[in-house]
């Protein structure tokens, strides 16, 4: 209800009676809150000595993992700002694969900085204005200071940059397979197109899931794994250097886009109709043949008639394949996807595949088209059960976008919470130079980048208190001390110079301006109007 703005009159009603609004300093305290909370549900799940959580969905079914965006995706909230904060983990996950734990941790943390400033009535535009300026100060320092390049020729440097990433997950226990699958893969499907660099994990770098065996099992195949098997029992299931058609429509005779009705007069009608249906896929099986392929695969189906001709030419055929799949056979084998029998052409047929091979693991049949110079990989992974392998593979998801990253920008930055405390310290002595009421803001970022160790140290069952002034002055007597950190797994502060852990910078940097940012974002938020349309309204526009 707003109040009029001429003196004596009645109150005037502009919002419908059933929409609630709240405003000013009571909306950002809600979304602080907000914040919080959603930071303080996977607080637990930070570090070596992280915490599992374990999450049921509707169906029944069950996720056990500690990586920050796949909690948070099983989670239905109701608030508003809480999603958006669940949104920065998606974020961060796809533009940098790991960090999505740090990111909602230290986003809560900036939030809940602002708060006594909000409480001393500050104008959020100062808070915002200092946030931006320290994060601007961070980030040039991160680069020019706080990081230091590696050789992405040299294997052991890369390593190490995957095992800082994998030694909080599961698969820590598996690190050196973890890091081999991943330098592996990514190293296959880096290309450079045009002066480009390009390493397109999401289309090339696929991963299959075969429960059974040991996670030892797991390997890293050149070239495309598919869940098929061959759709006649006379065809071949191992082919050495083979010729590969790729389609992308059936050999069955085509029906008609419309419903189509025939009226047949007269017997001999209904024999020229199946004749006219043989003449056309006995036209487009000659049309395959006259090339010798040794391998036709298509997305669509198959029909028997066409299995009969193709077995008659010893030609073998797969059939049903996702595009993604068939994209994929294309970059592995060179042939070229044909959308009709009539426009193929000898150089259409793929001939850069090794070696095509249909293999029994467990109860199904899996189909191997592998070739050396694959620039498509796909990592087979095993394990004792549905739940273990789902955990695995996004670890390994974590490991190869941090092989592309360091790939795409060769810095590192120390981890275990030592970057963190080093810009705390660059911070709280730069505010020192702030004028105004900003230097309050920009100091408390310090504060709120303290979060990680302290994490760090609370998840092992370290003394907090002690633990965090002895880094802080560590950090505060000499500049030389900024690879100084936490040692997640014992709570020691220890250099990760000879601790050996690096993070890749551009998750680092991502974590601070998704952080910020939306922080910024979400204390600009001064109104929040709820107010649900009747269906009947909508259906009337």
């Amino acid at each position: 209800m707003l109040q009029g703005g001429i003196r004596n009159q009645s109150n005037i009603i502009v919002l419908s009676a059933n929409t609630t609004r709240e405003s000013g300093s009571r909306v950002q305290l809600a979304n602080i809150n907000a914040a919080k909370c959603v930071a303080d549900v996977i607080r637990t799940s930070l570090g070596p000595r992280a915490m599992l959580k374990m999450l049921m969905d509707p169906m029944g079914g069950i996720v056990m993992t500690n990586d920050g965006n796949a909690i948070l995706r099983e989670i239905t909230v109701k608030h508003p700002a809480a999603k958006s904060i669940i949104e920065i983990a998606r974020t961060q996950d796809e533009e940098t694969g790991d960090g999505t734990t740090s990111v909602i941790v230290l986003a809560g943390e900036v939030m809940v900085e602002a708060q006594q400033f909000l409480e001393q009535s500050i104008h959020p535009t100062v808070i915002i204005q200092a946030y931006r300026m320290a994060l601007d100060d961070m980030i040039r320092w991160v680069e020019d200071k706080y990081s230091k390049p590696i050789d992405v020729k040299n294997e052991e440097e890369l390593a190490v940059a995957v095992k800082s990433c994998l030694s909080t997950k599961m698969m820590s226990l598996h690190m050196d397979l973890a890091v081999k699958i991943s330098l592996d893969a990514v190293r296959s499907i880096s290309v450079d197109k045009a002066g480009y660099h390009e390493i397109d994990i999401k289309r090339y770098c696929r991963i299959e899931k075969i429960p059974g065996g040991e996670i030892d099992d797991s390997r890293v195949i050149k070239g495309v794994v598919l869940n098929k098997d061959i759709v006649h029992p006379k065809m071949k299931r191992r082919i050495e250097n083979p010729r590969v058609i790729l389609l992308d429509c059936s050999l069955e005779y085509k029906k008609g886009e419309s419903q189509t009705a025939l009226e047949i007069m007269r017997e001999d009608d209904f024999s020229k109709i199946l004749e006219q249906e043989e003449t056309e896929i006995r036209r487009q099986c000659d049309e395959i043949i006259q090339l010798k392929p040794d391998l036709v695969i298509t997305e669509k189906g198959i029909s028997d008639m066409a299995q009969h001709f193709l077995v008659r030419a010893g030609i073998t055929a797969l059939r049903r394949l996702k595009k993604t799949d068939n994209n994929r056979l294309a970059r592995v084998t060179g042939a070229t996807i044909c959308h009709d029998t009539k426009d193929l052409t000898e150089e259409d047929v793929g001939t850069k595949a090794n070696l095509y091979e249909i293999t029994k693991i467990g109860d199904e049949y899996f189909t191997f088209i592998t070739s050396e110079e694959s620039t498509a990989v796909t990592i087979v992974l095993r394990g004792p059960s549905k739940d273990i392998i789902n955990e695995v593979e996004r670890n390994l998801q974590d490991a190869v976008n941090c092989v592309r990253n360091v790939l795409l920008n060769p810095r590192v930055v120390p981890g275990g919470g030592a970057i963190e405390m080093a810009l705390a310290n660059a911070i709280t002595e730069k505010s020192k130079s702030v004028e105004g009421v900003r230097q309050w803001p920009y100091a408390a970022i310090a504060r709120a980048l303290e979060v990680i160790p302290r994490t760090l140290i609370q998840n092992c069952g370290g003394s907090t208190i002690r633990q965090m002034t002895a880094l802080r002055a560590k950090h505060a007597t000499d500049e030389s001390n900024w690879t100084w950190g936490v040692n997640g797994v014992t709570g020691e502060l220890v250099d990760m110079k000879e601790l050996n852990i690096w993070d890749p910078l551009t998750v680092r940097l991502q974590v601070l301006k998704t952080a910020i940012e939306t922080s910024v974002m979400l204390l600009r938020i001064d109104d929040i109007v709820s107010g649900t349309k009747k269906m009947s309204d909508v259906n009337n526009k």
